[in-house]
């Protein structure tokens, strides 16, 4: 899809970047890292029954730098986020539905339709009165969320500190090498 003015945004480039109309996400299966933060960047998330949320970074020395880090604990109960982040654990769409991860979760194969049917619902209002209801909600200044500012600063510094550790190395030739990774905290 070509947009006017986001040519610099790169592959998913909508995590960083504020989109006044509503976005839906609809998840049909494994949604780990960078798929959670893509669904995670989005206004609401409609997801099949098979499908599973979760940041995995931790396993690989690595870090959810795509906004996940920051994201997850502002739209779910703290102590939960962090027990995802901490251990890197996914999980099921039924129990992001019950902490109020995602909005609705529909039968396998379905999820397309679900969100097309929950974005009917939302094409009924005045666009511009829900484009003004999204920033309001966001607190968005001139186009941007003046409340991720720090975080997405934050993120690249450790980001840029992380990914010269051995672990950062280690995590992902681990990985590939199907064995357990040999952490030095280095």
């Amino acid at each position: 899809m070509y947009a006017p003015g986001r040519e610099l945004w790169g592959f998913a480039g909508f995590v960083n970047h504020f989109v006044d109309k509503p976005t839906i996400a609809a998840v049909n299966g494994t949604a780990l890292g960078g798929g959670t933060e893509l669904a995670l960047a989005a206004d609401l998330i409609v997801a099949a029954e098979n499908a599973t949320f979760g940041l995995p970074e931790v396993k690989r020395g690595l870090l959810a730098g795509a906004g996940g880090v920051f994201r997850l604990p502002a739209q779910i109960p703290q102590r939960l986020a962090m027990e995802m982040i901490f251990t890197g654990e996914p999980i099921t769409a039924a129990r992001a539905v019950e902490i109020g991860l995602i909005n609705a979760v529909a039968p396998v194969g379905e999820s397309v339709g679900a969100a097309i049917e929950l974005a009917q619902r939302i094409a009924v209002n005045a666009p511009l009165s829900v484009q003004a209801s999204k920033r309001i909600a966001y607190g968005v200044v001139d186009g941007a969320r003046p409340d991720e500012d720090a975080r997405w600063s934050l993120s690249a510094a450790e980001w840029a500190q992380l990914k010269t550790s051995d672990d950062a190395k280690e995590g992902p030739l681990a990985f590939s090498q199907k064995r357990e990774p040999v952490w030095k905290a280095h």
